[in-house]
This record gives C-alpha cells, sequence and structure tokens, in this order.
C-alpha cells in the first residue's frame, strides 16, 4: 500500500470520525430538548407550590389554575398553544412585526397610506395567527402521544400503583405536550387536588376530545367505582382508533386541500408578481371605480370560494 493510499484512508477515517461527533452531538441535543417544560421548570424552583404556581403563570392561568374571564376566547387560544405567556415580549414581537411590514409595502408599493392597513393586519392578525397555528400542532401531537400515555398508566396500575403514582409516571416519562400536562396533574393533586379535579383541569387545559374523555373515564370511575385500568384499557384503544380515523381522513382528504393552496395562492403570487415586476399596471388605473369594484369582487368570490373548501376539506370526528 502506497502513501498516497494511506493518505486517503486517514482523510476518510477523519472525515468519518468529525460526522459520527456531530451526529452525536445533535442527537444528544434532541435528547435534552425532549425533556419537557416541566421539569426543567422544577429544576429552578423549589417546593410543589412553587412548581405549581410557576407553570400556571407560565400557561396564563390564575392562581386557581383557571383561564382568564375577560376575553375568554384569547385566554383559550393562548392555553391551547402551549406557548410561555409573555405579554410583553409577545407585544414587542408583533409592533415590531408591524412596523416591518408596514415600513416594507410603504418602500415597495410606494404608498404609505396602504401600510397602515397593512401594519395593523400584521401586528393583530399574526400573533392570533402564530397562537392557532402553535394550537393545532399541539393538538396533533396529543392524538398521537395520548394512546401511549395511558398504555403507561395501565402498566403501571397493573404494576400496583395507584392512579396518581401512574400519572406522575406519566410526566416524568414522555415529553411535551403530554408530559408537561400529566405532571401538572400529578403536581396539582400534590398539592391538595383530588384526581378528578386535576384530570379535569388538564382537560380544561388540553382543550381536546380525546383528552376528554379520558377526564370523563377518570370521573365515571370517580363517582360509580368499578375496574379502572380496564376502563383505560377501552379508552386507550378508542382514542387509537380514533387516530387512525383522523390520518385516514386526512389522506382522503389531501387532494382537496393542496387543490385549495394552489387555488388560494395563484391569484395572490400573480398579482405580487406584477406589482413588483410592473408596478404601473394597476398603478396607472387604480383610482378607476371600475378597477376597484373588480378587485373588490375579486377579493370578496376568493374568500368565498376559500370559505367553502375549507368546508370541503375540514372533516372532524
Amino acid at each position: 500500500m502506497n502513501g498516497q493510499a494511506v493518505f486517503l484512508i486517514l482523510i476518510f477515517a477523519a472525515v468519518f470520525a468529525a460526522g459520527q461527533g456531530v451526529f452525536g452531538l445533535f442527537t444528544a441535543a434532541n435528547q435534552k430538548r425532549l425533556v419537557n417544560k416541566r421539569l426543567k421548570v422544577a429544576e429552578k424552583v423549589e417546593g410543589v407550590s412553587a412548581l405549581v404556581m410557576e407553570l400556571r403563570k407560565q400557561r396564563g392561568l390564575n392562581a386557581e389554575g383557571r383561564r382568564g374571564e375577560r376575553l375568554r376566547w384569547l385566554s383559550n387560544m393562548i392555553v391551547a398553544s402551549g406557548l410561555t405567556y409573555e405579554p410583553r415580549k409577545w407585544a414587542l414581537m408583533a409592533v415590531s412585526a408591524a412596523l416591518a411590514a408596514g415600513a416594507a409595502v410603504a418602500i415597495v408599493a410606494k404608498q404609505p397610506l396602504v401600510a397602515i392597513p397593512v401594519a395593523v393586519v400584521v401586528g393583530l392578525g399574526g400573533p392570533l395567527a402564530v397562537l392557532k397555528f402553535k394550537a393545532a400542532v399541539r393538538e396533533k401531537a396529543i392524538s398521537a402521544q395520548l394512546p401511549q400515555a395511558l398504555d403507561i398508566v395501565v402498566r403501571s396500575l397493573e404494576a400496583g400503583h395507584p392512579v396518581p403514582t401512574a400519572v406522575s409516571l406519566v410526566g416524568r416519562e414522555m415529553p411535551d405536550p403530554l408530559g408537561t400536562e400529566f405532571g401538572m396533574a400529578a403536581d396539582e393533586i400534590s398539592y391538595g387536588a383530588t384526581l378528578e379535579q386535576a384530570v379535569e383541569r388538564m382537560a380544561e387545559r388540553c382543550q381536546h376530545a380525546d383528552v376528554d374523555l379520558f377526564a370523563a373515564t377518570i370521573r365515571l370511575q370517580e363517582r360509580a367505582g368499578g375496574n379502572l385500568t380496564g376502563l383505560l384499557k377501552l379508552n386507550a384503544n378508542t382514542v387509537r382508533e380514533r387516530h387512525k380515523m383522523r390520518l385516514k381522513i386526512k389522506a382522503a382528504s389531501g387532494e382537496g386541500r393542496a387543490s385549495a393552496m394552489i387555488l388560494t395562492a395563484a391569484p395572490i403570487i400573480t398579482i405580487a408578481f406584477v406589482m413588483l415586476t410592473s408596478p404601473h399596471f394597476y398603478g396607472d388605473v387604480i383610482n378607476e371605480p371600475m378597477v376597484k369594484w373588480g378587485l373588490t369582487g375579486l377579493a370578496t368570490w376568493l374568500v368565498i370560494g376559500n370559505l367553502v373548501m375549507r368546508r370541503m376539506i375540514n372533516m372532524r370526528i
């Protein structure tokens, strides 16, 4: 074997070792990231009471673990999103995004008056869109995680552990979002709440039909008695089948959703491209009444079409 071959082998070994090292770093970082939020908060506070209060504060809940009565719809979105409640930071980000969007429109379109409504829409609608998106992502994660969480509870009960211990086990072993939710339920039980109250509050935080079913199962067993392990096994099987049905519906409506996105994006992209490449195409006639009414009609039909397509593809079980 000549020197050049040895040199190439050493280079390959060095590159391979570097790749393994980078892969290991990313894997370790990913595993660390999977630790749920509650466990991270628990490392920074002392005592169950301080942990419960801090977790409630971060979720935008009051001291009793309830949502605010004012602007109830907004409070529901904040809790369902699972984001850490930081109103000052959110307000600063919303104002910054609004100013940036308004400045961009004013520079590109050269119409400062148009920038004002754009800034208002971005500043108010942007945060709501983010909350809604995060809530949808979290809802899908809950659907995927809940059968596994119920299986952990069932196995723990079969091993002879009490229900609060089984709930606490899920809070320690699972990542977010259910890891934190079950952990908060376990902390509330340690703080003095009953199992039924803790699970009911967890259902209110999750705002998910499958978690509501789990809470109803616990409530039924607490009031009427019975074999909780058997009920939870049936509950887990029901949740798993419902999740499979959701995936089948998503697959069946995939073509419709793709068509809806294309039909929605095509006119918007076309108008934006025309405005950027030929600003005078609409700019010279934008003040004509016929053009204004025509563009308004097109925008109206676009919105109506989107609503119709959404009703056609938005199937829930």
